[in-house]
Formats: structure tokens, C-alpha cells, sequence
């Protein structure tokens, strides 16, 4: 195929890549930010290929694919973004190769980027009670927009739920007798994440009073409901933590703070790695692991503080 064909507005291009979504969302299981984000990697290579001199796919080759990741170096690109564009790259090429449309796949020797993996911001537990507890209390009012914070809030640091998982929760989801809720995770991996008695409350006073304020004939069937009646995003829920956090005079956060903030402190609390794992839907223990690193950090730093020959 010709890669001219492919970089402007063609049958040909809007096939290839209409493909390339449907091998990388439905068989590959990954997300829909994942699957723009690879076609605009894709899209940004063969550009660059035919600035390069190359005429078809198959004359993308070893040399073109460094040069190119090396533009972006050169660029100032992040080196998680160059990460993301090299795996786009391969997941790309080695598709092209199985499926015929290119005779070998060129990136099995493309080196693979080491990202750095900093250490998440976690809150202590004392800063987020101070935060959950200051929510209940701006919720005593029973303001509908409040009581959904509130909830929203204790739920994401009960279950360390993605904030996507929060959005796409419906009711049918949430089982407060056994004080679960079931999320659909990366990958289409369904998991049942428990939560505890503060969760449940406030999920009850949502439910009972703030909910029905704001559902419309209309409305979704979604646990959480935004002003206007539809259900909430993540931009939404955002706001909600940065205002709580602010509103506590805690360490300014995000929701992905949350979900680091719950996963510590069930380490610290004592749970295993393989439960937490399993709570949080991560596919490597590795990723997991991360928290362990935090856990030590701190028990490094009140060793400092308190032994005598620290």
C-alpha cells in the first residue's frame, strides 16, 4: 500500500486505520484514549515516512522508525509520550505484518523506551479522613450536588476505583447489602471491589435524597448523576476532588491520587499484594509492587524521626 494514500483524506487511509481501531479496541481490549492516541502516532510515523523518502509500507523500515522516534527526542516529547509512540509503532507494524499488508514487521529489533516510574503523591490517612470528614459535614445540608461529592468521594477512596470505572458505574452495580460494586476495568476485565461503612452511608444518603433531586424522565441509569440530570465524566468528578482537597487545606489532588491513596494505605494496613492487585485490576503484580516502595519510604522517614540511633 502506498503510505501517500494513507496520510491523506483516501478510502484507503480511512480503511487501514478504521481496521488498525478495530484490531487495537476490540482484540488488543484497550481503551478508547489509547486507541485515538495510537491512530494519531500512526498517522504522525507515516507523515514522517513520506517526508523521508518512503512510498509504501513496506519501506518503513528499522532505520526510518529510530529516526523517527529520535525527531521526537529532539522535539522535547516526553519520554513517556516517545514510550506510547514506539509501542503505537510496533502494535501497528506487527498487525500490518499478520494481517499481509506489509511482508516483515521491521520493529521486532526497535529497542524499547524505559519510562521512569516516579512514586505516586499519596495523602496520609489523617489528611484524607480530614477530607472525607469535611465533605460529610459540607453534606449535612442535604444539597443534592453535595451529598453526590460526598459519596463520590468516600467511594473513590474506599474501592481505589480508575475514575472512568466511577463514571461507568450504574446502579444495577452497586450492591450495598454486601457492600460491593462491580466495575468494568481495562481490558473489559469485570472485578467486585467491596467498600466499607462510610461508603455505604453516604451512598445511602445519595441515593435516598440527592439522586432522585437530580434524575430526569430522561436520565441514565448511572450511580452518579451530573446537575443537569446526565451521568457524571471525569472532568466532573476532577473537579470534585481538587475542590475537596482545597476546601480540606490537604495536599492538592486528583482522583488517580485517590486510587494511590487507597492502595497505600491497604499495605500499610496490613493486606496482602496479590488482594490488592485484585482490588485495583492491575494485569502485573509489578504495578502493584509500586505501593510497597511508599510503604517503606515513610517507615524509613518515622525511623529517622523516632530511634535514638537512627
Amino acid at each position: 500500500m502506498r503510505v501517500t494514500e494513507i496520510i491523506e483524506n483516501t478510502p484507503s487511509r480511512v480503511s487501514l486505520l478504521d481496521d488498525f481501531s478495530g484490531y487495537v479496541s476490540a482484540q488488543r481490549g484497550l481503551s478508547a484514549h489509547t486507541d485515538r492516541a495510537y491512530r494519531g502516532d500512526i498517522e504522525a510515523l507515516l507523515a514522517f515516512s513520506v517526508r523521508h523518502g518512503a512510498t509504501t509500507l513496506d519501506e518503513v523500515d528499522l532505520g526510518m522508525l529510530r529516526a523517527w522516534l529520535a525527531s521526537q527526542a529532539a522535539a522535547k516529547r516526553s519520554r513517556a509520550t516517545i514510550a506510547r509512540r514506539g509501542a503505537a509503532a510496533r502494535t501497528f507494524l506487527a498487525w500490518a505484518a499478520r494481517t499481509g499488508r506489509i511482508a516483515s514487521d521491521p520493529s521486532v529489533r526497535l529497542a524499547t523506551a524505559r519510562v521512569p516510574a516516579p512514586l505516586p503523591t499519596v495523602l496520609r490517612s489523617t489528611a484524607a479522613s480530614q477530607m472525607l470528614d469535611a465533605a460529610r459535614d459540607r453534606a449535612a445540608g442535604a444539597e443534592p450536588l453535595q451529598l453526590r461529592d460526598w459519596a463520590l468521594l468516600e467511594l473513590l477512596y474506599a474501592t481505589g476505583v480508575r475514575v472512568g470505572e466511577l463514571c461507568a458505574t450504574d446502579l444495577r452495580d452497586l450492591d450495598l447489602a454486601e457492600r460491593t460494586v462491580r466495575v468494568l476495568g481495562k481490558g473489559a476485565k469485570e472485578r467486585v471491589v467491596p467498600f466499607g461503612v462510610p461508603a455505604r452511608d453516604a451512598l445511602l444518603r445519595w441515593l435516598d435524597t440527592g439522586r432522585p433531586a437530580l434524575a430526569r424522565p430522561d436520565s441514565p441509569d448511572a450511580l452518579f448523576l451530573g446537575a443537569r440530570g446526565g451521568r457524571v465524566d471525569p472532568r466532573q468528578v476532577r473537579d470534585v476532588v481538587h475542590r475537596a482537597s482545597a476546601a480540606a487545606d490537604v495536599d492538592d489532588l486528583a482522583p488517580h491520587g485517590l486510587r494511590h491513596t487507597a492502595a497505600t494505605h491497604l499495605l500499610e494496613g496490613g493486606s496482602d499484594l496479590r488482594s490488592v492487585q485484585e482490588m485495583l485490576g492491575h494485569a502485573s503484580l509489578a504495578t502493584t509492587q509500586r505501593y510497597t516502595h511508599i510503604s517503606a519510604e515513610r517507615l524509613r522517614s518515622a525511623y529517622a524521626l523516632a530511634h535514638p540511633r537512627a
